[in-house]
């Protein structure tokens, strides 16, 4: 059985409504926040892994840094690619499986954004990727992991949501279990007449449990933000974001 998220149709599918124009216009100023969180110094090398169609590793190359993508759609990579060229900006683009890409003491930081972590039902493969990332960084090298964090998930958590779309609409079925630590939604799309259906599923981590994994994995200097500005990951964040460093 082919998982949803190694499936090229769903990525085809739903693409167009995860990078909306609203999605690539905010890219410059998540990327000051990263910047900003990870203390990025001039041409760092960063690995933007799960880079999708480059919204991130499209403006850190702009900016001067040596970026490598990694992302497991290829369509994603072709687009970010094809951007790439058009500006003129040396970027590396792999086709992998974060599971399997491991570089060993290759970049200066890791950034792992927009809920790009916990997909696999084991959760020996969260802990497989996140020692990839340690060995993949080099002493000192930092890692920035942005998600939505199951506290605040906890607090807005609505069983259903439709939002209208242009020729339809998308609507969004909820369900949580494994004492809430892994969540299915049902995405529908119902579009010029036609709907199209997935159930997506990952783990749901919260700042103390990603901390964790973290500390196990060999990081150090574990930091929780409630979100890219670096606001406390208290009642009111919004997002959770987490700075790890590798020691060295």
């Amino acid at each position: 059985m082919v998982r949803w998220h190694d499936d090229d149709s769903f990525w085809a599918t739903f693409g167009p409504y995860m990078f909306t124009p609203d999605r690539w216009a905010v890219a410059p100023q998540e990327v000051d926040l990263v910047v900003e969180r990870l203390g990025l110094d001039p041409g760092a090398h960063v690995l933007d892994l799960s880079c999708g169609p480059g919204r991130h590793s499209l403006e850190l190359a702009r900016r001067g840094f040596r970026v490598t993508g990694v992302d497991r759609t290829e369509r994603f990579l072709a687009q970010a690619r094809q951007t790439a060229e058009e500006e003129g900006l040396d970027i590396e683009f792999v086709h992998a499986d974060m599971r399997e890409f491991r570089r060993p003491e290759a970049f200066d930081s890791v950034i792992n954004l927009f809920t790009s972590f916990g997909y696999f039902e084991d959760r020996a493969d969260d802990r497989r990727v996140i020692e990839n990332l340690h060995a993949s960084l080099r002493p000192s090298g930092r890692l920035l992991i942005e998600m939505m964090g199951k506290e605040r998930l906890a607090r807005i958590f609505r069983e259903r949501d439709w939002h209208p779309i242009e020729g339809g609409f998308f609507l969004e079925e909820r369900k949580l279990s494994q004492a809430w630590s892994w969540i299915e939604t049902r995405w529908i799309l119902v579009r010029d007449g036609e709907v199209t259906e997935f159930t997506i599923s990952h783990r749901l981590y919260s700042a103390a449990e990603l901390a964790h994994l973290l500390e196990e994995c060999g990081f150090e200097e574990i930091e929780a933000y409630g979100g890219l500005s670096g606001r406390p990951y208290d009642h009111e964040a919004e997002r959770l974001a987490v700075v790890a460093r590798k020691p060295g």
